[in-house]
Order: C-alpha cells, then structure tokens, then sequence
C-alpha cells in the first residue's frame, strides 16, 4: 500500500506506476511530453511556485539561442492542439520570453501532471536503502516529497527522471571548492549571480560602488561589462570592479575575441577585456581566494597565499554550478570523480578538453547508473561541467524514454545533428537583436551592432 496525496491506492506492477520527473524546466518538461507522447504516465515534481521557476530568476537575459533551438519537437506537437503559437525561429527570447511564451503552455497543457511547490527530500527503492542487494531491482522506486505548507508525502514510480539542474546550487568563492572563511556571516554582501543592473534597487546597490567579480567565464565576463556600462551612465560614476582570476592572463583568457566561431562568446570576452583596457576593471590574477574579512562596512578578500587586496563593497561570485546530490544519497550512481557526471558521460564534456560546441549529442547509454531506472539528464547530468545546453537535453529526454519505454532501438539511436559551429547554451550581451544573417550559425548568431560593453546582464541560460 502507498499513501499518494492523501489517498490510498493499491501497489500493481511496477509498469502501471507514473515515471517521477523532477523539475518542470525545459528538459524536466519536455521528458513529461515525451512520456505523454508514448502513453506513459509522467509526474512532474517543481519545487518552485512556478514551471521553469530557475528560468524566470534570470528573466531578463536574452539567450544566444534562437527560438528555433530551445523549443523540444515532440512538446511541440503536445502545444499545436492546444491552439499555441510558435514565436519566430530566428528571434532570441529571454528567459521571461521562454518561461511565458513556452514553459507555462507547456505545463499548462501536461495539466495535473505537474505539482509545483512539491520539492523532493529523497529518492530511494522501495523498502531497501543503498546497502541492501536482495531484490532490489524488482522494487519499485520511493520518492518523498514536501510540500510548500508543510505536509510530506510518498509516492511510488517506475522510473525516476531527475531534472533538477544546478542552478540552486552554486559554487561558492573560496579556491578550495569551500565557502571562503568569512564567505557566510558575509552573505548579504555577497551575490553568486550576475546582477539585473535594469531593476533600480539593483542598480543602487552597485552604483558608485568597486565591486569584485570573481570568476572567469562568460557570466564573469558580463558582469564586467554590465558594471562597466553603469560607470559611463550618469548615476553610476565612480562604478569599479575588481576582477579576480585563479590563473594567469593568457591569449586564451579572453576567448576567441572578433576570431571566435561563436559571435556572441568572442564578444563576451571582448567585453571584459575592454572593461580592463578602459580602466572600469582591475585585473588580480593567479589569487586563490581564502578569507573574506570585514573593514568597517566593507569586505577584504585574502588569498591563499596571504595576499590582501583593497576594501570592496560588494562581491559578485561566478565560479560555476553543481549538482545537488543529496537527496539521491540512497540510490546507487556512477559518477565521475571529477565532474559529477555520469561516469561514461564525463569523457564527452571533460571542460579541459570541450566547449559546447564539441559536446556530441549522446542519449541512456553514456547516462547510465548501477541503479537501473534512474536518470539524470539536463544541467544535473553535467554536473560540474559548464557546456550545456537545450538541445542536447532533449534528445538525452528523447532517449531516455524511449529506454523506459522498452524501445532499445530508438533509445540508441542518436536522432539529433548540431551546426558544425555547435550550438552554445547561455546568454548574450545584446538587447533586441534585428539581425540574425551575421552569425556564426546555431543559437551563437549575433547581431552585427553588437556594442561591447553594453547591453543586458547575462547569466548561465542552460540553454
């Protein structure tokens, strides 16, 4: 017997329970329709108020990817009934564009299949906990729940879909991979996005401030520009950041710069240079941050090596993502030891060695588990690793049921083919892009007005 929000319901074969999908995103929803679509039945858990809520906290952002290449096809299909209308291929949305225009349709149409303010605590087998062997495989899985007033539930499922992404849980400042000594009781100082400079509360907390920036990725590189660009508007002077690398300066520092294959990235980086070139940011390379100490009303950051640099204002923190594993700690994965990947998953998206145009498309072989009939798919597959995006997710979701499904044959065939360019998930630093002929194909085509240093914040679009 199995208590199911509130009603008790009799346990049948296991292929007569719903596939648990974790998070209503875009790939936790379009595994739902691909479940729907094979006549499966799909619970789909968000532990956000809305569908796509980690969408909508970076709504402001405009995607590199074109509408083209962040709709999934057989969610599609699921829409065309309901009268919804394809925005144009060509045009960029932003993250508000995409959870208004897509993700709330979508989950409107799955309909009581979605649950949201249901935020999962733990996913197990069916009275086995990760020691025990005997009969596992012929359990079912558990997943308990809690919802946003408080009660608990359990509910039992054939299959476990997680979903979950990254973006709850950010890398924090210190070098190490810890919180920095300091890093917490100095929180309300401390941002791990890039800042909405747009919202006029926003904007205040960083006008007229020198803020450090560390990190040295795109969402770095926007942050720069961003800041930059309110230091030359009429309420921000005196607007400075301090940028703070792990590494050195080198030629790759910066990207491909005017060179780079992918328009959008090359210009990220150009951004950030300029900033530094035009004195709106101080470069302090090789600095491993320690300890975040307090002066006064401002933070000191100190490295590793003892080095302390001047008093700022405020600290922007944009070191990366990674997968929250904890309320999977009773099931029995396969993760690489470095990236937190699914271990034949992790040689493809090594970020030593790929960018997201190099990834290939790969599906329920390079994502499986010794748990058999869990899986992770989306940002949360990556785990640690940056190059993400849309498209690969749907054809892992497309995949991936298939498998539950029982279609080997389709679960093992790869269906998706990218740009030779590759398609790059994340966000641009342009506004309302008018011209899509100048880029380099894929979702990294840009305006050629591009202005660096200016534009709307980016931030990681897993895109």
């Amino acid at each position: 017997m199995s208590n199911q929000r509130g009603r008790v319901v009799n346990v049948t074969a296991a292929d007569q329970l719903p596939v648990v999908v974790i998070g209503a995103g875009p790939v936790g929803l379009a595994a739902a329709a691909h479940l729907v679509d094979r006549g499966l039945e799909a619970l789909v858990l968000e532990a956000g108020a809305q569908a796509g809520a980690a969408v909508r906290e970076w709504s402001h952002v405009r995607l590199f990817s074109a509408w083209g290449e962040v709709i999934d096809p057989v969610s599609e299909k699921l829409l065309a009934p309901a009268g919804w209308v394809k925005p144009d291929a060509d045009t960029y949305p932003t993250g508000g564009d995409w959870a208004a225009a897509y993700l709330q349709p979508l989950a409107d149409v799955l309909g009581d299949r979605v649950r949201l303010d249901a935020r999962v605590t733990g996913v197990s087998r069916t009275g086995r906990d990760r020691v025990v062997d005997a009969d596992r495989d012929k359990q079912p899985f558990t997943v308990h729940i809690q919802y946003g007033d408080g009660r608990e539930e359990r509910v039992l499922a054939r299959a476990v879909v997680d979903a979950s992404g990254t973006w709850s849980a950010p890398s924090p400042a210190g070098g190490d991979g810890l919180p920095a000594l300091g890093e917490r009781a100095a929180a309300e100082r401390i941002s791990y996005r890039v800042p909405d400079l747009k919202d006029p509360a926003v904007r205040t907390r960083y006008a007229g401030r020198r803020t450090a920036v560390i990190g040295s990725g795109a969402s770095a590189f926007t942050a720069l520009a961003s800041l930059a660009a309110l230091a030359k508007s009429r309420d921000g002077a005196d607007t400075r950041a301090t940028w703070i690398l792990r590494r050195s300066i080198s030629g790759r520092t910066f990207g491909g710069g005017s060179a780079d294959q992918l328009p959008a990235r090359g210009a990220l980086g150009l951004a950030a240079k300029a900033a530094v070139d035009e004195g709106y940011a101080d470069a302090v390379t090789g600095f491993r941050t320690d300890a975040i100490e307090r002066d006064g009303e401002r933070l000191v950051l100190v490295a590793e090596d003892g080095r302390r640099l001047d008093p700022v204002d405020e600290v922007i923190v944009l070191t990366g993502f990674r997968p929250d594993l904890t309320f999977l700690g009773e099931l029995r994965l396969g993760l690489d030891e470095r990236l937190q990947a699914p271990v034949e998953l992790a040689p493809l998206i090594d970020p030593n060695q790929h960018s997201c145009g190099t990834v290939h498309p790969h599906g329920v072989k390079e994502l499986a588990h010794p748990e058999e009939g869990v899986h992770l798919v989306g940002m949360k597959s990556y785990g640690r690793a940056p190059s993400f995006l849309a498209l690969t997710g749907y054809e892992q979701v497309r995949s991936v049921v298939a498998a539950i499904a029982g279609d080997r044959e389709s679960a093992e065939r790869v269906e998706l083919v990218l740009p030779e360019t590759g398609v790059c998930g994340g966000a641009g630093l342009f506004d309302q892009p008018t011209d899509t002929s100048t880029g380099g194909g894929g979702c990294c085509a840009t305006p050629a007005a591009l202005q660096i240093g200016v534009g709307s914040p980016a931030a990681p679009g897993g895109c």
